[in-house]
């Protein structure tokens, strides 16, 4: 029994020792547990001690790095917001005023925006800050008078430096300071680019920017465009001024200036009419920008801006006399190409039924059209020296030569006036070229009248031709002729006589006969296609014109130049206000209702119209021939005159009617005046006159063209020089004439008597004789020398009155008519021997015993003449002597 217990103590103990070793081992891997954990949590306590400070670093790193590149990406943005800036708001646009200076934007570029200061960007680089205005909107400025004044002044001298002079007109209104806001502008008034209204007339200022949106969006864009801007880019080209109306506070506005104002706002800015106003409230609108204003700095919208400086006083002084000078001396003239068509559709129009061409651009941009038909039919262009009249006489010429063929159209030109501008239609020495519509160009002419005469009757004749064809095929007008007689040449006629009141000047036969053709062509042209287009600086004196109503009525075409007096009717006075490089055209006989305003190209200088006329010369028809030239201050030359050229001897014999050539006549053909010199009484030639040099010229061609006709031997000529100054011309001619002999003072009184006694006698050769007696009158007493026979003189009166039917002419130089007189008699002698004369330096007073009537109407001038022949002319031709022949 005590082993069983003894056996269970000892189990029991042994139990016991393997629990303690147990709880012992537990007990130790507890405690090794714990300070573990506990080693743990230190470390845990020191890690978590150490988690805000890596936490810190790394947000204040990842802080650092969104600021740099939000710095970074500020400033990529601010580079790029003034560099759009500036190209928004170029030049005058943004410039500081210490470098600032007018910069007009191109033809149909845009002016851009305006800058009023600087955005507020803080580390960024400074951003202007722009405001739209011209083609823009409007501005509203509220807040600090100065800060506003400063804002006004910035947008009005930056829009002037960004438009061409002219481009922008300002209207103020400030009732409170009189205008002394804007004191600064005030140069602009004196161009009319400034005009302030009075207290109580904003109303009408209102109404008056109403209706130019009304007319600009009724007459300009009329449709075609939604605003100027899109036409000025389509065209190239901005038909109307800017408008800016400056309102600087007021009275409250009445219902109806409230209705009006916000008509501007929603319409003005598509026609240009902008509205900067302080004081006056702006409805709400898409382009209306306010500006609040507090010292120097403002807010756009919310956009916060610093603003600039107000410009300089002497910078905005200094740049509005600028303008107001160009202004004044007048915008520069169009460029001629803008008249032309496209080189393709040059020569493609229709001229049967009239003539149309532009002369100009109108104020809206659009070509004026001018037209010359059956109605109406003639043109009267006015304008004092200077105001572009040859200039436009060029355009309107160069408009229709580029439209129409020389087949459709020819050209007949005068120019009373001094001066060779119009001598490059025809062909020249330095450019060979010349206008193929040309026909006739006469310069120079002032002192020659006669050309002018000569060009009337041409004209005339022609009338009489298209009428006679007209009538044969039973039509009325060129249209229906041309219809009816396809193959026929009738192009159109225009005649352009510059100055033509020399023309008319005076109470004499060529005046009065002008007059009377003027008349005739300017009423019966119009139905055969013959136009007139008389030009003049000042027609106010022109008796012969105005005091024919008839006449005048038929010009119902009038173009008045700036101050063109009595080019218009009496009530319109449009002409008085033009600006240079404009014109008033009226095709309503010069009443106000029909007022159009052209702006003239430059066209007459030689670059601009050689290209043109060069391009025209190349597509000339190949039988075209050049325009004959009239120079009034030019010399002829014998060699060059047709009718000389064409003259020549007959195989066998000698010409039945010998013909001696004087000079040339003036006239459209460049004739010659010919002296035929038949078997019959008087056919003998007088000079009279004081001029060596004319009278030498004269007989000179006399005995040249009368040598052409007679082969070597046939005929003889018996040349006298009794005058020294004549000798070297004489000379001259007896060295070229092979079958002449030369006689002097001591011999002239043998060869008077020898032909006065072989006059007749038998076995006197028949071949013809001809005496060129130089100065007969200088040997009066050689003349008489000879005694116991007939003296000299009466040699000379019997060769005279005998001689022609024997085929001896005598062509002889008389220093006055009362010696040639002396010679032939005495006061009372006949002069039926002398058939024809050219006078020279003789008045026509002294011509009334060789002149029917009472004598001719014949004022001397230098190288001219007056050639009669009593067998053929009823009046005197003038003539110009031939130039000397070497």
């Amino acid at each position: 029994m005590a082993d069983r217990r003894n056996q269970l103590v000892a189990r029991v103990r042994e139990l016991l020792a393997d629990a303690l070793g147990a709880s012992r081992n537990r007990s130790a891997a507890a405690q090794t547990a714990v300070a573990t954990a506990r080693e743990r949590a230190v470390r845990v306590r020191r890690a978590a001690l150490g988690v805000p400070q890596r936490v810190g670093a790394e947000r204040d790193r990842r802080l650092a790095e969104i600021d740099a590149q939000h710095t970074s990406r500020l400033a990529a943005l601010a580079r790029q917001a003034a560099e759009a800036a500036t190209r928004e708001a170029p030049g005058a646009g943004s410039a500081p005023w210490t470098q600032w200076r007018r910069s007009p934007a191109g033809r149909g570029e845009p002016p851009g925006a305006t800058r009023i200061g600087t955005v507020l960007l803080p580390e960024a680089e400074p951003v202007p800050a722009l405001v739209a205005l011209l083609d823009g909107g409007h501005v509203a400025l509220d807040g600090d008078a100065e800060g506003c004044a400063a804002v006004v002044s910035a947008l009005l001298l930056r829009s002037l430096g960004r438009a061409a002079p002219g481009d922008v007109r300002v209207v103020g209104y400030d009732p409170d300071h009189l205008g002394g806001g804007l004191a600064g502008f005030a140069p602009l008034g004196t161009a009319g680019l400034l005009t302030f209204v009075g207290p109580g007339g904003l109303g009408r200022l209102l109404d008056d920017l109403v209706e130019q949106i009304r007319r600009i969006n009724e007459t300009v864009l009329a449709g075609e465009h939604a605003t100027l801007r899109e036409l000025a880019a389509a065209t190239g080209r901005r038909p109307e001024p800017w408008r800016v109306a400056v309102l600087l506070g007021g009275e409250e506005l009445s219902r109806h200036e409230r209705g009006q104002l916000d008509r501007v706002v929603r319409a003005g800015a598509a026609c240009g009419v902008h509205l900067i106003v302080r004081g006056v409230p702006l409805p709400e609108d898409p382009t209306v920008t306010r500006v609040r204003v507090t010292g120097a700095e403002a807010r756009i919208g919310t956009l916060p801006v610093r603003l600039d400086p107000p410009p300089p006083a002497t910078l905005v002084t200094e740049t509005c006399r600028q303008i107001a000078t160009v202004v004044s001396a007048g915008p520069a003239p169009t460029p001629f190409t803008d008249l032309l068509p496209a080189p393709e559709q040059m020569w493609q129009e229709d001229s049967a039924t009239g003539l149309t061409a532009p002369i100009g651009e109108g104020p809206h941009g659009r070509p004026v059209l001018v037209t010359l038909g059956d109605y109406p039919p003639h043109a009267l262009i006015g304008g004092p020296s200077g105001t572009g009249k040859t200039n436009l006489i060029f355009a309107w010429i160069g408009a229709l030569a580029a439209r129409y063929s020389p087949a459709e159209l020819e050209f007949y030109l005068l120019d009373f006036k001094e001066g060779v501008s119009f001598a490059r239609f025809a062909q020249g020495r330095r450019d060979p070229s010349w206008l193929p519509h040309m026909r006739l160009v006469g310069i120079n002419v002032n002192t020659d009248r006669e050309f002018g005469l000569a060009l009337l009757r041409f004209l005339a004749e022609e009338l009489r031709r298209r009428a006679d064809a007209a009538k044969k095929h039973e039509v009325t007008k060129l249209a229906e002729l041309r219809a009816v007689d396809p193959t026929g040449h009738w192009p159109r006629i225009v005649a352009v006589v510059d100055e033509f009141q020399m023309l008319l000047a005076g109470r004499d036969a060529v005046a009065r006969e002008a007059a009377d053709l003027l008349e005739d062509l300017a009423r019966r042209g119009r139905s055969q296609g013959i136009h007139l287009v008389l030009a003049s600086q000042d027609v106010r004196g022109i008796e012969a014109l105005w005091g024919r109503p008839a006449l005048v009525a038929q010009f119902t075409l009038r173009i008045a130049l700036p101050k063109a007096l009595r080019i218009l009717a009496e009530s319109n006075d449009a002409a008085q206000s033009l600006p240079k490089f404009h014109a008033v055209v009226n095709a309503e006989s010069g009443l106000p209702d029909g007022n159009e305003v052209a702006r003239i190209p430059s066209a007459s200088d030689w670059e601009t119209w050689s290209e043109l006329q060069h391009r025209l010369w190349r597509m000339r028809p190949a039988e075209a021939a050049p325009a004959r030239l009239f120079d009034g201050d030019a010399i002829p030359r014998l060699a060059d005159a047709p009718d000389f050229r064409a003259l020549t001897a007959p195989e066998v014999g000698t010409p039945r009617n010998p013909v001696a050539l004087l000079g040339e006549i003036i006239d459209v053909q460049a004739r010659s005046a010919a002296l035929r010199l038949p078997r019959a009484p008087g056919r003998n030639l007088a000079v009279l006159g004081t001029r060596v040099d004319e009278a030498c010229a004269v007989l000179d061609a006399a005995a040249r063209s009368l040598a052409r006709q007679h082969r070597p031997g046939t005929a003889r000529f018996s040349i006298a020089c009794l005058d020294q100054d004549a000798d070297p011309a004489t000379r001259a001619l007896y060295e070229d004439l092979d079958d002449a002999a030369w006689y002097d003072e001591e011999s002239v009184a043998e060869l008077l008597a020898e032909t006065a006694d072989g006059l007749g006698a038998p076995g006197s050769s028949s071949a013809p004789h001809y005496l060129l007696l130089f100065a007969v009158d200088a040997a009066a007493g050689a003349l008489a020398a000879r005694t116991g026979r007939a003296t000299g003189a009466a040699h000379l009166r019997r060769i005279l009155h005998d001689g022609p039917e024997r085929r001896t002419h005598v062509l002889a130089w008389w220093r006055g008519v009362a010696r040639m007189r002396a010679d032939l008699g005495g006061p009372t002698a006949r002069v039926d021997q002398i058939g024809a004369w050219v006078a020279l330096d003789t008045h026509g007073g002294e011509l009334g015993s060789l002149y029917p009537g009472t004598g001719p109407d014949w004022y001397p001038r230098p190288w001219r003449g007056l050639f009669f022949d009593r067998a053929v002319h009823r009046t005197g031709q003038t003539i110009i002597p031939y130039g000397p022949s070497r």
